[in-house]
């Protein structure tokens, strides 16, 4: 979701009309995953599942070709309930440094070369764990980088720990805690003038110091049973909206009071429950959607919490959303991209495109002229039409 982790392509200028279809440039088979592709410099970075390998790919950008292709061996079995989501990998890489970062379904921690595809280094805490060295479906959360260091949750559903890594080398710098591993994604925020790291583990949302490892403030907000801690927190003006299934959507307003750490909950909206999918910030308010009604798009007023709008039930499983100026880019799990204007409780759906013939769970990724689409197999490339 960018490099600050909230969905939001500054570098895109929507068209004054949207075009009424797509043109496909290529297509290439790179194999199974959720990671989201990572473009720069003219190429694409990768993370997929081959057979019984993970593969890590490089691939030219305009023609699709592959420069690079490496891969090792990764055997895995999902828990139950969860083969239709195929091996992974789940989780997003990352791109900074000159290296390319990849956390495996299983919890396997690698530094890639971005120029030759070479291994760097591996940080392996499996042997640290149980039978499953990972949660129940696989890991999902994804590597944070932040100038040298790079930090990530390790473990499995009942024990873990936050660590900070040197991206050279993947010394580890300081580790935090001892809770499970959830899905959803460290980020990084300021609260306070104090820079820190903000997770939402298997027990709780915490804020930790940057630099030290050490706790500044923690919210209990466990995952218990089917209420999974799947969708990555978004941060807004020093509060931290987070959602969980059957849990609705709450605005967590960590602050300093009298020279402590408080914790106050400014709002909790319980008709707006998140499942997977993370939402985003535009103009100021919440877009994401809803489990509830087999899957419906909302927009939530950010300072009171009241859902001011709501798309049309049975949109699916997951959407993956960007936010643009004015508008949001939402791909639905079923290959279809809706671009929806962002106008709060007048938001309304203003171009739709068939983007892939399989499951699309992946985020998409916007370039300047067009769209990079993962499905279950493929990476495609698209450029929009101009409009006469």
């Amino acid at each position: 979701m960018g490099p600050k982790r909230n969905g939001w392509v500054s570098y895109f200028k929507p068209p004054k009309k949207w075009p009424k279809q797509l043109k496909q440039n290529w297509k290439v088979n790179v194999g199974d995953g959720y990671g989201s592709p990572v473009v720069d410099g003219g190429l694409v970075y990768l993370h997929t599942r081959q057979k019984e390998d993970e593969a890590i790919w490089c691939l030219n950008l305009e023609t699709g070709k592959t420069k690079w292709r490496n891969h090792y061996s990764v055997p895995f079995k999902i828990g139950g309930g969860g083969q239709s989501h195929g091996k992974g990998p789940k989780s997003n890489p990352t791109l900074a440094n000159g290296r390319f970062f990849t956390m495996g379904i299983t919890g396997i921690l690698s530094a890639w070369d971005a120029k030759s595809g070479t291994r760097l280094w591996t940080v392996d805490h499996r042997s640290k764990f149980g039978k499953r060295p990972h949660p129940y479906w696989g890991m999902a959360t994804s590597p944070l980088v932040i100038n040298d260091r790079l930090y990530v949750h390790f473990g499995d559903d009942e024990k873990g720990f936050l660590t900070a890594l040197d991206v050279e080398t993947g010394r580890e710098i300081w580790r935090h805690g001892k809770d499970g591993t959830a899905y959803a994604s460290p980020l990084f925020a300021e609260f306070g003038g104090v820079r820190q790291i903000v997770e939402w583990n298997h027990e709780d949302l915490l804020g930790i110091e940057i630099q030290s490892g050490q706790l500044l403030w923690k919210y209990h907000l466990p995952h218990r049973g089917s209420n999974q801690n799947m969708p990555t927190p978004t941060i807004h003006n020093e509060h931290v909206l987070v959602g969980g299934e059957n849990r609705g959507m709450r605005s967590i307003h960590p602050h300093i009071k009298e020279g402590k750490w408080v914790v106050t909950e400014k709002w909790n909206q319980k008709r707006a429950p998140l499942d997977m999918s993370t939402a985003v910030i535009n103009n100021g308010q919440l877009y994401g959607m809803t489990h509830q009604g087999l899957g419906q798009l909302f927009c939530i007023d950010t300072e009171s919490g009241n859902i001011i709008w709501q798309g049309p039930g049975r949109v699916g499983q997951n959407v993956a959303f960007l936010s643009i100026p004015g508008h949001l880019v939402a791909l639905l799990d079923n290959g279809q991209l809706q671009i929806i204007e962002a106008k709060g409780a007048e938001s309304r759906k203003v171009a739709e495109y068939k983007v892939a013939d399989r499951s699309t769970w992946a985020a998409p990724v916007l370039l300047k002229e067009g769209i990079l689409i993962k499905d279950r197999q493929e990476l495609i490339r698209w450029s929009f039409t101009k409009t006469k």
